[in-house]
């Protein structure tokens, strides 16, 4: 082996150029946040999906609230009219405002929503005039510690 080739090899060595630290910090940092921008859209997704799944519970639930009101109305028209008499609709409607529904012009009621769904519902019942009540069902429930509310609101008349 010939000294000017052992120098020449050790030089060589020495141009190589390798990766630094910084550069690799760089690429580590690019890197991370490619990932992490990554995860939060995901997560983001995740969210919104599970957010639209509850509004669109509250939503059955709050029109289930005014169903069950108007099946109350229904039901007081069939009890006036299996009783008979010249006035039915008069006699179900004022059976209907003298019952179960009564309690909820004073304050909200529930009308039979599970405990155990996480959701809350309030039914309010605003007489606006001596043949229309004015039913407003509320939903309400809590996801990451916000708070969500879906309200839907009907009239009520009398049968005929």
């Amino acid at each position: 082996m010939n000294i000017k080739n052992f120098q020449f090899s050790i030089f060589n060595f020495q141009k190589r150029r390798a990766f630094t630290l910084v550069e690799t910090l760089v690429a580590i940092t690019i890197l991370t946040f490619a990932v992490t921008g990554t995860f939060l859209t995901a997560n983001n997704a995740l969210i919104a999906a599970a957010t639209s799944r509850n509004q669109l519970t509250a939503s059955y639930l709050a029109q289930e609230g005014i169903e069950n009101v108007r099946l109350l109305r229904d039901n007081a028209y069939l009890s006036a009219y299996s009783a008979g008499g010249t006035s039915v609709s008069v006699n179900a409607w004022s059976g209907f405002l003298a019952g179960p529904i009564s309690t909820c012009v004073a304050v909200s009621c529930d009308l039979g929503l599970p405990a155990m769904t996480g959701f809350t519902r309030a039914i309010r019942a605003t007489p606006l005039s001596a043949s229309d009540e004015k039913i407003t069902s509320t939903v309400s429930w809590s996801y990451h510690g916000v708070p969500y509310t879906v309200t839907i609101t009907d009239h009520l008349t009398p049968w005929q």
